[in-house]
């Protein structure tokens, strides 16, 4: 399957330069790390029509977070697909801006349960309580800090112990890295559209439909759904929350989940 996927890429890449077109939409691809944004990637990879920017691309991101806006809009120019794809997990502050600043453009917001994003965070990384303990204090030097509302930084505030685990802190993060979708009144925007990362794993075939639809992606078939599993969907409660915690994320989650089934 991985080499078939690199091929098809290669193939691809070859007969955008043979046939280029000019950028006609920008798509960026928010959430929270963990949350399943590379597997989203790889479903618009699918498409002939894209061209994706993960964070890992040297050419767009330094240390995972996006280039200068004038270095992003160098690339758009010089792509030769109509569908610029780009990663957005540091941004998540600037969602709004940068597609103002990118327009055409749209969103997909990948929202993921938060038992299951805490269990792949911390096999993944690190220095959770440190980070909560640095934010909860006013520290916004760098990405996880940008753009939080005082209500926010109030609350992790509020909430910090010092006996706090890295569970806890990962489940911090999920909070306030996905509150920014509220805190933006992206739910009113219809540039943007939530994936939940449990429907595209387990009904796989309607959601990418339905994600093509929206970006007005051609070449949805079959094969584009093939590769998604919905093995990671476990839904296990990680040790050591503490129910103020539990019940922050549980009340987000449900709000994401109100949002899906408010009539289109």
């Amino acid at each position: 399957m991985r080499i078939r996927h690199a091929l098809w890429r290669r193939s691809k890449t070859l007969r955008q330069r043979l046939r280029p077109r000019p950028v006609a939409q920008h798509v960026f691809v928010a959430g929270m790390q963990r949350s399943g944004t590379n597997l989203l990637m790889d479903v618009l990879d699918g498409s002939a029509a894209t061209q994706v920017f993960h964070e890992t691309d040297a050419r767009a991101f330094v240390r995972y977070e996006m280039r200068d806006p004038h270095v992003i809009q160098q690339l758009s120019r010089e792509s030769r697909a109509p569908v610029f794809v780009i990663k957005a997990l540091c941004e998540l502050d600037r969602i709004k801006t940068l597609m103002e600043a990118f327009a055409p453009a749209r969103t997909l917001w990948v929202v993921r349960d938060w038992r299951d994003s805490v269990h792949s965070a911390i096999r993944s990384f690190g220095n959770f309580v440190p980070q909560w303990k640095r934010l909860s204090e006013g520290d916004a030097a760098d990405w996880r800090g940008r753009g939080m509302s005082p209500a926010t930084r109030e609350l992790l505030a509020a909430l910090f112990h010092a006996e706090a685990s890295e569970a806890e802190g990962a489940a911090i993060m999920w909070f306030y890295r996905n509150v920014l979708f509220f805190e933006q009144q992206l739910a009113a925007d219809p540039r943007v559209r939530l994936v939940f990362y449990e429907a595209l794993v387990r009904q796989p075939m309607q959601e990418v439909a339905a994600v093509y639809d929206f970006l007005g992606l051609p070449g949805f078939h079959a094969g584009v759904a093939a590769r998604i599993h919905a093995r990671s969907v476990k839904h296990r409660d990680p040790d050591g929350l503490s129910p103020a915690v539990v019940n922050l994320c549980d009340d987000l989650l449900a709000r994401f989940h109100a949002l899906a089934r408010r009539p289109a």
